[in-house]
C-alpha cells in the first residue's frame, strides 16, 4: 500500500511539473510555455558542433526513427490481419472439403440405389410400368429425383469453384504476409540504426552538456509554443470534451512518466500512438494503430473547433501524435530517452487534428 502511494505522489509531482512548464507565470493557464531559465555561462561545444547543432542532429534522428515506427507497427498490423485471415481462410477449406465428402456420399448412395434396381434408370422403370397410378406417382417422383440431382451436382461444382478461390485467395494472403515481414524488417532495421546514431550522439556529451541539451530542448519547445499561441491559434478553442474523451484524456495523462517504447502498448512504456491508440481502446473506441493511419483514417477537425481527447499529428510526415488535454496543452510520448509527459499543444509543427468520437 505504502509503494502505491508513493507512485501516486512521483505522478502527482510529475503532472504538477509538466503543468508549471506548459504555464507561463503571469497568463492564463495553458497560454504558453514556461521559459527555462538560462545557464549563467554557454557551456563549451562538444567536438566541432555546437550543442544546439547536436540538440537537432538528435531530434532529426529520432524524428527518423519515429516514421520508420510507424512503417513497422503499420506492417505488423497488417501482418496480424493477414495472418487472422489465413486462419479463416484455412477453416472454409476445411469445411469446403467437408462438404464435398458430404455430396459425394449422396451421389455415391443414388447410385447404389439405381443398382439395386437393375441399373435401369427411373425413366425406364417408369415406361414400362403397367399400372397408371404408379406411373403417375413415378413421374412426379422422377422429376423430383432429376431436380435433387441436378441440385446436387451444382452445389458440388460450387463447393469446388470455392475452394479454388479460397486457394488463390489464402495464396495472395502468404504474398502480402511475406512482403509486411520484409517490410517490419526494413524497419526495423532503420529504427536501430537512427536511435542507435542518436545515442552515440548524446553518449559522446559531458553530464553537464547533457543536462544543457535537456533544457535547449525545453527552450526550443518553448519557443515553438509561444510562437503558436501569438499566432491566435487558440483564441476561439473552448471545446469540451466527451465523456469518451475525457476517459481518453484519463487514461493517457495517467501513464505520464511512463518511458517511451518504439512499439510499444503498454502496460509499462509507450510510442506515441501506441499511448493514443490504447486510451481510445481505454474509452471503448477502436482506433488505428499508427499516427499516419489516424491521420488518413480518422476524421479531421479545425484547429478552433478542437477539444480535449482530439489526436494532434505533427510534421509533414505524420510522424507523431500526441492527445490535446485542453487549455493549450496535450500529452504525448515524446521519443527514447524520454518518459511520458505534458508539452504544449504546438510546442512542434501541426499537421492536422483528427478527432476519434467524431
Amino acid at each position: 500500500m505504502g509503494s502505491v502511494k508513493r507512485r501516486r505522489g512521483a505522478s502527482s509531482l510529475v503532472l504538477l511539473c509538466a503543468l508549471a512548464t506548459v504555464t507561463a507565470p503571469g497568463l492564463a493557464a495553458g497560454t504558453a510555455y514556461a521559459a527555462p531559465a538560462s545557464p549563467a555561462a554557454p557551456l563549451p561545444e562538444p567536438g566541432s558542433k555546437s550543442l544546439e547543432q547536436v540538440r537537432k542532429d538528435i531530434e532529426e534522428l529520432y524524428r527518423q526513427a519515429g516514421t520508420a515506427t510507424d512503417a513497422y507497427n503499420l506492417a505488423e498490423a497488417e501482418t496480424k490481419a493477414q495472418s487472422e485471415k489465413i486462419v479463416e481462410i484455412a477453416n472454409l477449406v476445411v469445411a469446403g472439403k467437408e462438404r464435398i465428402t458430404t455430396l459425394k456420399n449422396r451421389a455415391g448412395a443414388a447410385a447404389r440405389a439405381q443398382y439395386r434396381s437393375g441399373g435401369l434408370p427411373p425413366g425406364a422403370q417408369l415406361a414400362l410400368s403397367e399400372d397408371p397410378n404408379q406411373f403417375l406417382d413415378g413421374a412426379d417422383r422422377l422429376r423430383q429425383g432429376e431436380k435433387a440431382t441436378s441440385d446436387l451436382l451444382s452445389e458440388l461444382d460450387r463447393t469446388q469453384t470455392d475452394l479454388q478461390r479460397y486457394a488463390e485467395e489464402a495464396g495472395q494472403r502468404w504474398k502480402t504476409l511475406e512482403e509486411n515481414r520484409v517490410k517490419q524488417e526494413t524497419s526495423k532495421k532503420q529504427i536501430e540504426e537512427k536511435i542507435k546514431a542518436a545515442e552515440e550522439l548524446e553518449s559522446k556529451l559531458e553530464a553537464e552538456e547533457k543536462a544543457r541539451l535537456i533544457q535547449l530542448e525545453q527552450e526550443a519547445q518553448y519557443r515553438a509554443q509561444t510562437a503558436w499561441l501569438s499566432s491566435g491559434a487558440m483564441k476561439d478553442v473552448n471545446g469540451k470534451a466527451t465523456d469518451a474523451g475525457k476517459r481518453a484524456v484519463q487514461f493517457a495523462t495517467a501513464q505520464m512518466g511512463k518511458p517511451y517504447r518504439w512499439g510499444a502498448v503498454g502496460p509499462d512504456s509507450y510510442d506515441c500512438s501506441g499511448l493514443t491508440s490504447q486510451a481510445w481502446r481505454a474509452a471503448g473506441r477502436g482506433i488505428p494503430r499508427t499516427s499516419q493511419e489516424q491521420l488518413r483514417l480518422l476524421p479531421k477537425v479545425e484547429l478552433k473547433d478542437m477539444r480535449p481527447g482530439d489526436l494532434i499529428i505533427y510534421f509533414d510526415d505524420a510522424s507523431h501524435v500526441g492527445m490535446y488535454v485542453g487549455d493549450g496543452a496535450m500529452v504525448h510520448a515524446p521519443r527514447p530517452g524520454r518518459n511520458i509527459t505534458l508539452a504544449g499543444a504546438g510546442s512542434m509543427p501541426i499537421k492536422a487534428v483528427v478527432r476519434p468520437d467524431a
